[in-house]
């Protein structure tokens, strides 16, 4: 599930950003984008992905990850485009990020990890 994430956000969508397309122009000016602040955001996305990536800072990199896809999910309403797909990305990146490390599970359903890790011991 993470490698799948892993392709959409560097593969798919990161690289892309840095590679010229049919239209390239006409949708940066329509999203009121430089093509020198598209480089950036590609930069920063590759980046936060990477984060995700590794285990150890892994959890930073899904708060990240969480902030680029608010500003993604900004910009498509901004310009009437349908934002579900950074909504849908961002559930699966937790849920990912879940199966991974149990705990943020328990955490999402408001246990504490100490509470958790208590009622394994008193088992």
């Amino acid at each position: 599930m993470t490698a799948l994430l892993e392709i959409m956000l560097i593969g798919l969508s990161g690289i892309s950003k840095f590679m010229e397309f049919p239209g390239k122009k006409e949708m940066l000016d329509r999203m009121g984008i430089s093509a020198d602040l598209l480089s950036r955001i590609g930069v920063v996305e590759i980046t936060v992905a990477i984060l995700f990536m590794i285990p150890r800072t892994s959890f930073i990199g899904a708060i990240l990850i969480t902030g680029y896809l608010g500003g993604a999910i900004m910009t498509h309403l901004r310009i009437g485009d349908p934002w579900i797909f950074p909504v849908i990305l961002g559930v699966f990146m937790w849920i990912a990020l879940g199966l991974r490390n149990p705990v943020i599970f328990s955490l999402a359903l408001g246990k504490s990890a100490t509470c958790q890790k208590t009622d394994e011991v008193a088992r």
